[in-house]
Formats: C-alpha cells, structure tokens, sequence
C-alpha cells in the first residue's frame, strides 16, 4: 500500500467490516483502523456541521438561500453563443501541458462550472464564502488544522455513477503529482486523508497557519477516478472527461469551437445554490484569432454577448444599424472588488532588470495622459497599485502600527512615500515628452549606473546601451507598446516590440522567454494562497507558475504567510495594504490603467439578472428572453 493510501480508512475488508460496527463504538473502530490515537479525533465532536463556510466571519446566506445575484424564476432553454479571442488544443486546465491552452467554459467563474465541480461552490456576493455542492455539509475547527465533508448522497457523475469518497481523494492525489501549480502546492499541504464513514473524508493538514488552505481544498476539481487516464493525467488531451457538472461536449473542434450541451439528468438541478444557473441548453464558445473578427462577428449577431475591455471600442464601435435600434443593449456595472492590476512586466532574471533602481525609472516613463488622451477617449483610470479601489489599497494611506510592525524585519523593502502613503505613478503632463520627468527618470537612472552617451543610455560599467524587447499578442498592446517606446527613445533606450500569435504568446510567457510582458494580475477582495504562485521564491523557478517576473523575495514570502493565516478581517487588511507596498516598491512592473465599471454589450435576446455579484459578469446566471 502506498503511502498516500494508508491514510484512506475504507478499503477493502475495512469497508465491509464498518456495517457491523455499532454506533457507541465508531470512534474506536475508527482509531484502530488508521493507526491514529484517540487524541487525533480530540474535540471533534464540538465542531459543528454547516452548510457553508467562509474566509472570515460567517456565511451570509442559509441553507435554502439562492445566490442574490441569480434569478431562480429565469426561463431555461434556448442557445448561449460566446467569442473569444485565441485557440484551445486540450480539454485538461489543471496540467502545465494544457494550462494555458484548454478549451474555455470548463471551470471558470465569467462562463461557469460547466463540466467540473468541486465539493462546495463560492458565492461571488461574498469576498469569500463557500457553499454545499459536491460535498451537503461541512466543518472545520477554528484553528483551520483540518476540515471535513459530507458528500451528497445524490451526487452523480454525467454517466450517472455516483460521487465518493475515492474519487475525491483520486482527485487530490492526482493532481498533487501531476497537476500544474499552484493546485499541485496546495494538495501536496494534506497530511492525511481519512475516511470517517462511507460518504465523510476529513483531510488533515500540518497546521492550521495557511487559514486560506482548507476553502481552497474546496474548491478543488472532483473527477470520476473510473474515467480518469492517471497514467496520462499531465498529458493534453482532447478525450471529453467525465465530470458531474451541468453540460457535457457536444462538439469539439479544436481551435475553432466548443458545444456544450445541458444534461437532462443534471444531479444538482433543484439545489438551492443552483437556483437560477445553466438556464441554456446549448452554450458555444467559438474562437477567434484577433480582436477585429471577433468584434465584427458581434456586430453581425454571431456572438450573444461581449466583453469590453478597450475604451476606443466602447466609446465608437456601436454605430451600427442593431445598436442604434436597441436591439444591442450596452451593460455597465460598478466594480465591487479591487481592480485588476495590467501592467509591461519585467522579468527580473534579465540582467538590465535585476536592479529595482533600472525598473523604477523605467516605470516612470509610460506617459499615462498622453495614452489615455490620444488613444482611449479619456475612459481609463490609472491603475497605481494591485488592490485599487478597495479597502485593501495601500494607496492614499499611510501605514498602521500592524503594517510597520510587519515590515520592520525589512527596514529597506518598502520606499518612503509609499510608506508614507504619498507615492503616486510618475504624473507626466501628456506630452509625450515631459521634461520634468525624464529628468526624474535619467536620475534614477544614475543611481542605476546609466548615463547619456552619444545620445544612448550606457552602464558605465559595462559600456552596452540599455535595450530590451516586449512582448505582445494583439495590436492594441502593440500599439500601447510603440508608443512607449517612442517616450524611451527620448532617452536613448533601445527597446522594441515584437507580435506574436496569442498560442505563442503564452508558450514563452510560461518559458520566461521574453524581457517585458503584457500581464494582468487579477484581483479579490479575499486574496490568499494564490499570491505564493504569483510572487512566492518557490514558484519564481517553478515551471507553469504564475510568477512571470521572478520576483525572490524573503519579505514577499513572509507577508503571503501573514495574509494566508489573518485570523481577523483587520489583520487580513493590515497584511494585504503591506503586501501591496512591497510589489509597489519592487516596481516589478510598469503599472497602466484599469476601467472604472465592467463594461460589456449584449443582444435583447438574452438577459442578464437584475443584480450582479461583485464581479459583474456571470454569464451562467443568464437567460434567453426568447423562450415562452
């Protein structure tokens, strides 16, 4: 038996023998069939069952409670057409082979769990609350060092066999040794995995320090261990798995489109937290190699709805025949959570930006007026830190006693004014060429070792001229590229830019080949665990992972443990804000500019809710308006 099993109770002769055993004398029987000591199951009887959890503090909705951003009375029925910009060529999102390149609308929050589920479901109303799905109840203790669930016994898989135990502990198991980061790092946290009754598994964990850690353990991907290839697991594949989500593959053409249709058997249908979801019966996602296409395939009613991300598009692409008629209809909603962070990122491991002093000049050069002015109608706010418009922003605020306390142990990590609170991106005039800034920036630069030679930004150690490529994959980040480079130019930086394809734009990203790169850091009102795959030393040489720049930091590493293990939203704050100081201060990237609402367009054909989560745009609570 392996390692990994010994900790799993009911197998063979143990299952079987555990209908015999009484109640009065579970505990014991239990004990001894795992080797573990009485005091292992210490105060278990005290933590109570819940229908859901939550991050910090308590669930806001009970038991029957809907989500309040769905609407449980909408018509089922009726074809979701979605575009997208790229290719596919897998159908496995959690392998390094096919995490970039997996077919959209799997599992993800803007399409919806269509075809994988996890043992509890997140409510986007909430920062960060879970719900029963996969698992009916669940606990945990306070001090978070294991947490347990009760399967739902009428869980099914698309086949029809049932959700267990075994197939839960497969899927950790599986994706722990072949998975991608971050979910390998999380399921490699589980120490012991133990079968409390036929439809119970209690996962153990070291110690309770990553507070995060057990909601992430719940949400992670339950696959049928019947149908499941675990030799080929880390292999991409186009083979449709057999999951236990609303739709199954309709159609798969790989790079072109992916047909999900709704399975009529749908296990989870009259569960409360599915009040209002999949209410289509077929959902297509077709694909596009550029941005143009996929607009213009909107425009003609190929595509029901779109998300808008470019202020010249919104602002002037809407002068056609179905949207002066109103039969297009523009949606903007509020941003209820940080903004995410989209900036030219360096990569660190380059020698011209292994200096913090090369990259902050460097990011005081991106002339955000002149861009906002010339090529956006004006529509963009700049974007100055990773949690914008949020309690957790470190910008505007001066630090706390807590914050200081916590970045005391790293006297030079964190600037003055971005201690201070006053830090602000360099404020450039529009002009294209602010000669208050440059000079700003070429002092930097000296700081840096650079100088101005023959019209060249020279190391005066090394003689070579700064230079450096970025990397972009559509003509708008081309175009915010050049004009980037037209400001660098002014102080004899060589920089260029070089298109590709999104596939191949990926492939290097994830190969770190490449200088700077266009990147978006998303963002929550509740981030944890995720940061040690985007920042943590561990995952700066860990292939797949999200840390693009490769930033190695001690004090990053510190203050991702102190977010993780917040026993209170005002510590989790205190954490985050110093976090926030120290990517500010490591000027990791050249920070551009956020939409101040989630803008997206949509045919009257369909209908969004009349509220919506925080996230704006859950496209699985929808409807067709067409359907009687």
């Amino acid at each position: 038996m392996s390692d990994r099993r010994k900790n799993t109770l009911f197998s063979g002769l143990a299952r079987a023998a555990f209908a015999s055993v009484v109640a009065a004398g579970l505990g014991a029987f239990l004990c001894a069939a795992s080797g573990l000591t009485n005091n292992a199951y210490a105060d278990d009887e005290t933590v109570p069952w819940s229908h859901g959890i939550s991050m910090h503090g308590t669930p806001a909705l009970g038991p029957d409670e809907p989500f309040p951003y769905a609407n449980p009375d909408a018509p089922e029925g009726g074809t979701l057409t979605l575009g997208v910009q790229g290719t596919f060529n897998s159908l496995n999102s959690f392998i390094i082979q096919g995490g970039w390149t997996s077919a959209r609308g799997m599992r993800e929050r803007q399409f919806g769990n269509n075809i994988f589920e996890s043992l509890l479901v997140r409510s986007y109303a909430e920062p960060f609350s879970l719900y029963g799905l996969l698992a009916q109840k669940v606990r945990m203790p306070d001090s978070r060092e294991w947490i347990e669930f009760e399967l739902n016994p009428q869980a099914r898989f698309s086949d029809g066999s049932p959700v267990t135990v075994d197939d839960v502990i497969f899927s950790l198991e599986i994706i722990e040794e072949k998975g991608r980061p971050p979910y390998r790092n999380w399921y490699a946290q589980i120490k012991e995995k133990i079968v409390t009754a036929p439809n119970r598994l209690k996962l153990v964990f070291e110690n309770g320090d990553n507070r995060e850690l057990p909601l992430l353990i719940a949400l992670a991907p339950v696959f049928s261990k019947k149908h499941t290839d675990a030799e080929n697991f880390d292999k991409s594949t186009l083979t449709p798995p057999i999951a236990s989500g609303p739709y199954t593959f309709k159609t798969i053409e790989p790079g072109r489109l992916v047909v999900y249709e709704k399975n009529p058997d749908y296990w989870a249908k009259d569960l409360p937290v599915k009040a209002g979801f999949d209410n289509f019966d077929e959902i297509r996602v077709e694909y596009y190699r550029d941005e143009t296409t996929l607009q213009e395939s909107f425009k003609k009613g190929l595509i029901d709805v779109l998300k808008f991300g470019d202020p010249v598009r919104w602002a002037t692409g809407f002068d056609f025949p179905a949207a002066e008629n109103g039969d297009v209809i523009k949606l903007e909603i509020p941003r209820g959570i940080p903004a995410p962070t989209q900036g030219i990122a360096f990569n660190t491991r380059r020698e011209q930006f292994s200096d913090r002093k090369t990259r902050k000049a460097l990011r005081m050069l991106f002339d955000f007026e002149w861009v906002n002015r010339n090529l956006y109608y004006g529509l963009y706010k700049r974007t100055a830190g990773y949690w914008d418009n949020s309690e957790l922003s470190s910008i505007g605020r001066p630090a706390s006693v807590r914050e200081q306390e916590l970045l005391a142990p790293f006297p030079d990590a964190v600037d003055p004014d971005v201690m201070d609170g006053t830090w602000r991106p360099a404020d450039a005039d529009g002009s294209g060429r602010d000669r208050k800034v440059l000079r700003a920036a070429l002092k930097e630069f000296s700081n840096a070792g650079f100088a101005l030679k023959d019209r060249k930004l020279i190391h005066t150690e090394s003689g070579e001229q700064l230079s450096f490529e970025i990397l972009s994959k559509n003509e708008d980040e081309e175009k915010l590229a050049l004009a980037y480079i037209r400001t660098l130019g002014l102080l004899g930086i060589d920089a260029s830019v070089r298109s590709v394809d999104p596939s191949q734009f990926e492939d290097r990203r994830t190969r770190r080949d490449f200088d700077m790169v266009f990147n978006t850091w998303t963002a929550s009102l509740s981030p944890g665990a995720e940061q040690y795959g985007r920042w943590s030393s561990q995952a700066a040489d860990a292939e797949g992972s999200f840390n693009f720049v490769g930033a190695k930091e001690p004090v990053i590493d510190a203050l991702i443990d102190e977010i993780v293990a917040a026993r209170s939203r005002e510590d989790f704050i205190d954490a985050v804000r110093a976090f926030d100081r120290i990517l500010i201060s490591g000027a990791y990237s050249v920070p551009l500019y956020h939409l101040p609402d989630y803008w997206a367009a949509h045919w009257k054909r369909i209908s969004p809710p009349d509220h919506h989560s925080l996230y704006g745009d859950e496209l699985d609570t929808w409807w067709s308006t067409s359907i009687n």
